[in-house]
């Protein structure tokens, strides 16, 4: 069974002028509503995977404060909100799987493969892709529904998810076919 993750998609990384703003995230917006909607319809499960640190997290030594639980900048950016039925998984550090319930929540839905979205493709992205294969599952990265700080650092992540890690990257629509059971039109980037 199927899953959408939807990692770090929240205010402090959205808004302009937020703490650490990514523009390029704005940008994915469009692709993950449509993997959400065709979730939904298919009752495929939605999980948000979502930094909620401490006020004293040490992770403010690396990164400026940013997703302090409970702040408006933890929230989830409202254009692609959860729904009731969704989930929502904290998490303190780089992956979703790290001291969180995350593991449990999909074993206990029955999932085996996760479609993977959100920010950023060369931080949580990328250590949440990692935890997931190392525990089993079947893990894609959708490549124009994730992001980076910069183009060449989305560029250069993908590519190493892809030829090192071996993982498989492919575009919103291609992931949407997947799910859809029709498969790809063409092998392209997996």
């Amino acid at each position: 069974m199927d899953a959408i993750l939807v990692i770090d998609m929240l205010d402090d990384f959205l808004r302009p002028g937020a703490p650490l703003e990514v523009p390029n995230g704005r940008g994915i917006i469009p692709n993950i509503k449509m993997i959400l909607e065709e979730a939904r319809n298919r009752k495929v499960p939605i999980i948000y995977v979502c930094d909620s640190h401490l006020p004293m997290d040490g992770e403010f030594k690396i990164w400026p404060r940013h997703a302090v639980e409970g702040s408006e900048g933890a929230k989830i950016y409202d254009e692609i909100g959860p729904k009731p039925e969704d989930y929502i998984v904290k998490k303190r550090r780089y992956s979703g799987f790290f001291q969180t319930d995350l593991d449990l929540l999909l074993r206990e839905l029955k999932i085996d493969r996760l479609f993977i979205t959100g920010l950023l493709t060369n931080v949580c992205v990328l250590f949440t892709a990692i935890d997931a294969y190392m525990r089993g599952y079947d893990t894609i990265i959708l490549s124009d529904a994730t992001a980076s700080l910069t183009d060449k650092d989305q560029e250069y992540f993908i590519n190493y998810i892809r030829n090192t890690l071996k993982l498989k990257t492919v575009t919103t629509g291609e992931a949407i076919r997947i799910i859809q059971g029709k498969g790809l039109v063409s092998q392209g980037e997996l």
